[in-house]
């Protein structure tokens, strides 16, 4: 009944195709079966059956019918529905992933040091590709052979690639949790800096060779502080106005933690405060270069006749974390004084430094 109202409408054209202003309506063949294909506003859609226009009639059992239903859908306003792709999403390359990490660490204010050292890593990633023949390799399809292999290098000590993991592992762990626990690195041997004997023989060289590395091995003797960044920095507004303690944010030292250090007074004797936001060694806003302290002391290493085999720059922070303990008994007074997450840390920094084997339960109570 359904059909035989539709043909008392619809007026069957003499030809396959009907031409409208905006539409053509034709039947063609696919797979030698008819099928009605529309054009319309330059857009193809096919059509095997009028589900479509809601009409149970099959191509195969009428086209130039269905074809007709579809011509007068067309002028009463229907319009044929664009089909949506399923688009999957691409799984990204190693490289954005890299540099979707390195904004989130720049978003985060982190150190200008570990966003260069990030820099690095994949400058350093990128060369690694192309050698291996993976470029553009894409997330999913990094395994840990590859870490690995990127990793491991003849010109990189142990510790170097450890160090280069703990970078590279946060910036693709948002992808890949699991990846880095699966990339095994050869353990570094422990660097024991011996600590000095001769402390006061030892600075007074120093004094007598260069006045700004005698002042930053004091400041690592009796402060505690770490030479290359937290001394480095120092300006003078890091101190209080009596100059008794040093004021450190804890985006300023390694533990991350606020930190005030108390000032001995043969440091304070050797300080001459000057421009409250200048730096305490270029006198300018600017610090001295990160590698100024690190060119001093091997110069100052080939002329002296007192270091010993061992001994560096933090064998003052060595030296005077020896001497707090030795002095207080105290490891929890060591721990703050050192800036250590906890008192295991400074146990262990201790049993490297030759003290003998100790455990928590024997050390004092506070």
């Amino acid at each position: 009944m359904l059909f035989s109202n539709l043909c008392t409408h619809v007026v069957l054209l003499p030809v396959n195709t009907a031409r409208m202003n905006n539409f053509s309506v034709s039947i063609r063949k696919s797979k030698s079966l008819p099928i009605i294909i529309i054009y319309y506003n330059g857009k193809r859609h096919r059509y095997w059956n009028g589900k479509a226009i809601g009409i149970k009639l099959k191509c195969i059992d009428n086209p130039s019918l269905l074809k007709s239903a579809f011509e007068l859908k067309l002028r009463e306003g229907w319009k044929p529905k664009l089909k949506k792709k399923e688009c999957k999403d691409k799984p990204i390359t190693v490289i954005q992933a890299l540099n979707n990490g390195l904004e989130t660490k720049v978003t985060q204010r982190c150190s200008e040091r570990y966003i260069k050292d990030i820099k690095r890593i994949i400058l350093l990633w990128k060369r690694y590709e192309s050698k291996q023949y993976i470029k553009n390799i894409t997330i999913d399809k990094l395994k840990p052979s590859h870490v690995t292999k990127f990793l491991v290098r003849p010109n990189w000590s142990a510790k170097t690639q450890r160090t280069v993991k703990s970078t590279l592992s946060p910036l693709i762990s948002d992808y890949r949790p699991n990846l880095f626990s699966k990339v095994k690195l050869k353990k570094p041997n422990s660097t024991l800096h011996k600590p000095f004997d001769n402390i006061n023989d030892i600075l007074d060289d120093i004094k007598l060779f260069n006045s700004k590395l005698h002042l930053c091995c004091l400041l690592t003797y009796g402060c505690l502080l770490r030479p290359h960044r937290e001394i480095r920095e120092l300006t003078w507004n890091d101190f209080s106005d009596d100059l008794k303690y040093i004021h450190l944010a804890g985006n300023r030292n390694k533990s991350g933690r606020n930190r005030i250090v108390p000032v001995p007074s043969y440091i304070r004797d050797v300080l001459v405060k000057r421009e409250l936001y200048h730096n305490i060694f270029s006198n300018q806003p600017q610090p001295l270069n990160k590698d100024y302290f690190k060119t001093l002391w091997s110069r100052f290493k080939r002329q002296s006749n007192l270091l010993e085999q061992g001994q560096t720059l933090y064998s003052f922070r060595h030296s005077g974390a020896i001497e707090i303990f030795k002095r207080t008994g105290s490891i929890t007074k060591l721990q703050k004084a050192m800036g250590h997450s906890s008192i295991n840390v400074s146990l262990t920094y201790l049993r490297g430094l030759e003290i003998a084997e100790l455990k928590e339960e024997d050390m004092p109570i506070v």
